[in-house]
C-alpha cells in the first residue's frame, strides 16, 4: 500500500466530511440557538434514535461491511472503470432488496409507533406531554430510516470506485436541509400552534431524501442502469446476506446497547441526554473527520489488496490514525470547556449548559482513538470475508458497556455515560488486534515502528503542556 495513494484518498474523503462536519455542527448550533436545552430537545433526540440506531443496523456500518468486500471483489473481475451491465444488475439486485426489507420494516415501525416510543422512552410514560411530542416526532422520522439506506447502498458503490469526496460531502446535503426547514418554518408552526421542534424533524426527512438523490447523480455518471430485478440465486447476492447476518447480529447488540442507554438516561436529572447528546456531536468531528476516513479508505484498500499484502499494509492506517486523533483528543479533554461556549453558548443555552456539556466532552473524547483503531481492524476482517468475529468481540464490548453503565450511574450520573463507552471501546480494540496477530501475523510494534512511537510519545507531552499553558492564559 502505498502512503501518497492512500493519504490522498484519505485526504479526499476527510475534506468531504470536513465539509459534512461543519454543516452537522452548525445544524447543532441552530439546534441549540432555536431550542436550547429542554423538555423538547430531550424529546428530539429520544425520538430520533430510534430510525438512527436501526439506520446502522439496515444501512451504513453493515451495507458496507457486506456488500463493499463482494463488490470490490466483482470489480477486480470486470477490469473497468465505468459500472458494466452485469455490475449493474447485481447493484439493483441488492438495492431491491433493500428497498423491499427497509420499506417494510419502517412502515410496521410507523404502525406501532405507540409501543415503540413507549419502550425506548420508558421514563417518559410519566409525563403526557413528552410522551406525545415524542411520538409525533418519531413518526415523522421514521422514513428516514427507508431514504438514508438507500443513500447507503450508493455510497458503498461510490467508495469501491475511489469516490471518496463525494460520499463524504453527502452528508452536508442532509445538513443543509436540516438547517434551513427549520429555520424558515419555525415561526409558521408557532402561528399554527404546534411544537416549533418539529419543523426540525421535517427537516431530517427532508434532508435524507435530498442526500438520496445527490448520490443518484454520481452513480449514472459511472454508467449505473436500474434493473428491475430480484432474485435470490444470484451467487454474490447470496454472498451479501451470508457476510451481512453476522454484522447485524453484532449491530443488535450495539442497539440494545443504545436501547438500554437511552432508557437508563431518561432517569436521570433534566436535561442529561442534551448534555450527552451535544457533547458526542462535538466529539465525533474529529472521529468522524478522520477516523471515518481512514477506515472506508482502509476497507476499499483492504478488499482489492491480496491476503498476503494484508500485513505489510494495516501499519499504513493506524499511523495516521496515531498522527491525527491523539492531538485532537488531548484538545477535546484540556479545553473541553471553552469548546463547548464558543459552540452553543447563546439564545437559551447557558453557562451551566455549557459546564455540564463541556464534562461531557473531555470524557467521551477517551472514546476517539480506540474507537478509530475498531474501524480500521474491522475492516480488515471484512476484507477476509469474515463479519463474525468482529460481531462476536462487538457484543462482548456491549455488555461491558451495560454493565458499567449500570454500575456506575448511581454514583456519577450522566458521566457513567461516556467513561463506559471508552473502557468498552480500549477491551473491543485490544481483543481485535490480539486475534489478528494470531490470525495475519500483524504486529504494530517492531523495530521499525518503534521510533515512531518514541517520537509520538514526545510530541504529545510537549503538545499536552502547550495546551495547558495556552488554556490558563486565555482562561
Amino acid at each position: 500500500m502505498e502512503f501518497k495513494r492512500f493519504f490522498l484518498k484519505v485526504s479526499s474523503f476527510t475534506v468531504g466530511t470536513l465539509i459534512s462536519r461543519i454543516t452537522g455542527l452548525l445544524r447543532e448550533m441552530v439546534f441549540a440557538y432555536l431550542f436550547g436545552a429542554s423538555y423538547a430537545t430531550d424529546c428530539f433526540n429520544v425520538a430520533f434514535r430510534v430510525p438512527n440506531l436501526l439506520r446502522d443496523m439496515f444501512s451504513e456500518s453493515a451495507l458496507s461491511a457486506a456488500f463493499v468486500p463482494t463488490f470490490c471483489e466483482k470489480m477486480k473481475k470486470e477490469e473497468k472503470k465505468n459500472m458494466s451491465p452485469s455490475l449493474s444488475l447485481f447493484a439493483s439486485n441488492v438495492l431491491n432488496f433493500l428497498i423491499l426489507i427497509v420499506g417494510s420494516i419502517t412502515l410496521l415501525l410507523i404502525i406501532f409507533s405507540f409501543y415503540v416510543v413507549k419502550i425506548i422512552s420508558f421514563g417518559f410514560s410519566q409525563n403526557p406531554t413528552k410522551f406525545t411530542l415524542t411520538l409525533s416526532l418519531t413518526k415523522i422520522m421514521l422514513p428516514f430510516l427507508f431514504f438514508i439506506s438507500l443513500a447507503s447502498w450508493a455510497m458503498g458503490i461510490l467508495i469501491a470506485y475511489g469516490y471518496f469526496f463525494v460520499s463524504a460531502v453527502s452528508s452536508a446535503i442532509f445538513n443543509i436541509f436540516s438547517i434551513l426547514i427549520p429555520i424558515f418554518t419555525y415561526t409558521i408552526f408557532l402561528k399554527l400552534n404546534y411544537e416549533p421542534i418539529l419543523s426540525m424533524a421535517y427537516g431530517v426527512l427532508f434532508g435524507s431524501i435530498f442526500q438520496f438523490f445527490f448520490l443518484l447523480i454520481f452513480l449514472k455518471k459511472l454508467g449505473y442502469k436500474y434493473y428491475f430485478y430480484l432474485s435470490l440465486k444470484d451467487e454474490a447476492l447470496r454472498r451479501v446476506f451470508k457476510l451481512y447476518l453476522p454484522v447485524i447480529f453484532g449491530l443488535a447488540a450495539y442497539q440494545i446497547n443504545f436501547f438500554v442507554n437511552t432508557t437508563l438516561i431518561t432517569f436521570l436529572e433534566e436535561k442529561s441526554i442534551t448534555y450527552l447528546n451535544y457533547a458526542y456531536r462535538v466529539m465525533h468531528l474529529p472521529a468522524g473527520l478522520f477516523g471515518v476516513a481512514v477506515g472506508s479508505v482502509s476497507l476499499q484498500e483492504f478488499s482489492l489488496s491480496e491476503r498476503e499484502e494484508l500485513k505489510d499494509n494495516i501499519f499504513l492506517p493506524i499511523k495516521i490514525n496515531i498522527l491525527l486523533l491523539l492531538p485532537a483528543t488531548l484538545i477535546f479533554i484540556i479545553l473541553s470547556l471553552p469548546i463547548t461556549r464558543i459552540l452553543y453558548e447563546r439564545g437559551r443555552f447557558s453557562f451551566t449548559d455549557s459546564y455540564y456539556t463541556a464534562i461531557a466532552l473531555s470524557l467521551y473524547s477517551f472514546l476517539i482513538f480506540p474507537s478509530s483503531l475498531v474501524r480500521v481492524f474491522a475492516s480488515l476482517f471484512y476484507s477476509l470475508k469474515d463479519t463474525k468475529t468482529p460481531a462476536l468481540i462487538g457484543f462482548l464490548s456491549v455488555f461491558l458497556n451495560i454493565l458499567l453503565n449500570l454500575i456506575l450511574m448511581r454514583k456519577i450520573g450522566f458521566r457513567a455515560f461516556p467513561i463506559s463507552a471508552s473502557i468498552a471501546a480500549i477491551f473491543q480494540t485490544s481483543l481485535l488486534y490480539s486475534l489478528l496477530k494470531k490470525r495475519v501475523g500483524i504486529k504494530i510494534i517492531n523495530n521499525e515502528t518503534k521510533e515512531f512511537f518514541k517520537k509520538t510519545l514526545y510530541f504529545l507531552i510537549v503538545f499536552s503542556l502547550a495546551l495547558y499553558f495556552l488554556y490558563k492564559i486565555f482562561n
